[in-house]
C-alpha cells in the first residue's frame, strides 16, 4: 500500500461568532485573505499567516447552539518570532491567555490560550524566542 505524500494541511474550525474570531486571529497576526457571503451576511474566511492557511466558517446552528466545539484536539503553531511579543500582542487586543509564556524542556517558549469559541492553541517558538 502506498503512504500519503501530503503537501499540506487545512484546518476549517466552525466558529459561533465569525467577527470576534477574525478580531482573535488577527490580534495573533493572521490576516483575512478571501470572504464568502451568503444571504448577505458575512459565512467564512480564508485567514493567513506566513504559510499556514485557516479557515473560519459561521455556524448555521442546524445542529444547536449548545454544542461543544474542539474537544479532544489544540492546534499547535510553531514560527520564528518572539512569543513574548506575540502573546502581548494577544493581550492587548483584548485576549486572555491560558498560560503565560514559558520554557519547555523541549528548548521551546511558548504559550497558550483558547480562542472565542473553545479551540486551543499553542504557539511555540525554538528558545529562547
Amino acid at each position: 500500500m502506498a503512504t500519503l505524500v501530503a503537501k499540506s494541511i487545512l484546518t476549517g474550525l466552525t466558529v459561533d461568532d465569525i467577527h470576534r474570531s477574525i478580531a482573535f486571529y488577527e490580534a495573533l497576526g493572521f490576516t483575512v485573505t478571501q470572504r464568502w457571503e451568503q444571504d448577505g451576511k458575512l459565512a467564512s474566511v480564508m485567514l493567513r499567516a506566513g504559510e499556514l492557511e485557516l479557515g473560519l466558517n459561521q455556524d448555521d446552528w442546524k445542529k444547536g447552539r449548545d454544542r461543544q466545539k474542539g474537544l479532544g484536539m489544540r492546534l499547535n503553531i510553531e514560527t520564528k518570532q518572539n512569543i513574548g511579543e506575540i502573546a502581548a500582542r494577544v493581550q492587548a487586543a483584548g485576549f486572555a491567555l491560558d498560560m503565560a509564556p514559558f520554557d519547555t524542556q523541549w528548548k521551546t517558549r511558548q504559550f497558550e490560550l483558547t480562542d472565542p469559541t473553545g479551540f486551543k492553541l499553542t504557539v511555540s517558538s525554538e528558545w529562547p524566542r
